[in-house]
């Protein structure tokens, strides 16, 4: 356990690392992000209250399809935001188009990798993560989480929201990146299923 919570921390930092380049590129966020920020436009409520909304919201769905929430549930919101409000006043928010690019593919890839890290310890998921991990049973979390940060995009544009390219490489990319990543950051133990139940052995009598 405890190695299970360092990596989820690490990880956690690693994700507000990621989100922090996307934010200082300008070149738009994850498709999550976006629906929230057309719901605010919308309704006219803070972006922290339609936050919480939606998050509660797919929480208890995915609580319901029996994902519940767990540590990591809260370690990842405090951390990622923790890490945000402290990086990207550091960054130095280029001007330059291809710089910016640039920037927005690190933090696409350092993204994955801290989405990835914190979900392989399953310690419990944030919303977006939780509502694509509950869905398993139908479609795999690849695209169920493809799906559902592009229906976040889609919903979060036509209420008024900003689209950038980076918002579509998200959609396009990310669910594969976590996907191929999170493997390798599984700790062993959990990489091992139940053991298969050997058939009992005949018992065999000598022969007269």
């Amino acid at each position: 356990m405890p190695r299970r919570l360092l990596q989820l921390i690490l990880a956690c930092i690693v994700l507000g690392l990621g989100v922090a380049l996307l934010l200082d590129a300008r070149l738009g966020s994850d498709g999550y992000s976006t629906l929230l920020n057309g719901l605010v436009l919308v309704s006219g409520w803070s972006f922290l209250l339609i936050s919480l909304v939606v998050g509660v919201a797919l929480l208890s769905m995915a609580w319901a399809l029996g994902r519940p929430p767990g540590v990591g549930t809260v370690v990842q919101t405090v951390l990622v935001g923790a890490t945000v409000n402290v990086v990207l006043p550091l960054l130095p928010a280029p001007e330059s188009l291809p710089v910016r690019g640039l920037e927005s593919v690190l933090g696409i890839l350092v993204l994955g990798v801290g989405v990835a890290g914190y979900l392989a310890v399953d310690l419990g998921a944030g919303p977006a993560e939780a509502a694509a991990q509950s869905w398993e049973r139908w479609v795999p979390f690849r695209w169920g989480y493809t799906a559902l940060q592009a229906s976040g995009m889609l919903v979060g544009w036509l209420c008024g929201a900003d689209v950038g390219i980076s918002t579509l490489l998200i959609v396009l990319v990310l669910g594969w990146l976590v996907d191929r990543v999170q493997p390798r950051l599984t700790p062993a133990h959990l990489r091992q299923g139940p053991l298969e139940q050997q058939p009992p052995e005949l018992e065999t009598f000598p022969s007269a």
